[in-house]
């Protein structure tokens, strides 16, 4: 419950700022269900509880890497499909070709995937030699005339400057549009996702630096992990089972508590 309410407010967030900042054409279209990936699993307490958890959010968005959670809802709910991924790179897939060879690495992702999205972690040594050397440059003609998009990700670096930094670094070789609201937007065959350090209250202070800066909300989409299924617990929402009645000698009886001492119990 309490992470499917977190999610739903985050949701709520999101599609705010997609509004505010002319892109009202995101939620029309459906893609502000993923604008919020599900990247819980390795941090949580089990497989069930990443089950219940990837479940509770996939009631409000639609991607997500909690691939328990998409088998508990096709056998509990019949759901066949509730959820959807992408290929994405992680640092070991980076790393392993070396410093010399991380742009090398970077071309073998765009030719090993030529069609719909893909997304490449691109800070394991420098993030802005990643976007302006690489991306934008030795690799700009492969990004521009690929049938897809190309997200990148930062995984480090101090929130939100990082964002705008990453948003700056490739605006300047790829260029921008404005939106109706006259709001930044890279061109369709690239975008970034923040993955690094996002909840609730992060997520809305990116989006609020990003609309000040007059950044675009759709450059953008979120990835959370232990702070979406595991940073909670039952006082986050003041969320418990408890007993609310009962019969008494035949008579019907609610059971409630009103102390003196904190009236929100």
């Amino acid at each position: 419950t309490t992470v499917c309410t977190q999610s739903r407010e985050q949701k709520k967030i999101i599609m705010k700022f997609l509004k505010e900042t002319g892109c009202g054409d995101v939620i029309d279209n459906g893609l502000h269900l993923f604008k919020l990936h599900d990247f819980g699993f390795r941090g949580v307490s089990s497989v069930e509880s990443a089950a219940t958890g990837g479940a509770a959010h996939l009631v409000n968005f639609l991607g997500s890497d909690t691939m328990v959670s998409l088998m508990c809802i096709k056998e509990y709910y019949n759901e066949s499909i509730a959820g959807f991924s992408i290929p994405a790179s992680e640092h070991s897939t980076m790393t392993s070709w070396g410093r010399e060879h991380e742009v090398d690495a970077m071309r073998n992702m765009l030719i090993q995937y030529p069609k719909g999205i893909v997304a490449c972690v691109s800070d394991s040594y420098d993030i802005f030699v990643a976007c302006e050397q690489y991306w934008g440059t030795e690799l700009k003609d492969m990004i521009l005339n690929r049938d897809g998009i190309l997200v990148v990700r930062p995984d480090s670096g101090e929130l939100p400057k990082i964002v705008l930094d990453v948003l700056e670094s490739l605006a300047g070789k790829f260029g921008t549009s404005n939106t109706p609201t006259g709001h930044k937007l890279l061109p369709p065959k690239i975008r970034v996702i923040q993955g690094d350090g996002i909840d609730i209250n992060s997520l809305e202070m990116i989006l609020k630096t990003m609309t000040a800066a007059g950044w675009a909300a759709d450059n953008l989409a979120f990835g959370s992990g232990g702070a979406l299924l595991q940073k909670l617990h039952r006082d986050t929402q003041k969320c418990a089972f408890k007993c609310s009645y009962a019969m008494i000698n035949g008579e019907n009886v609610d059971v409630v508590k009103d102390p003196i001492t904190d009236p929100g119990k």
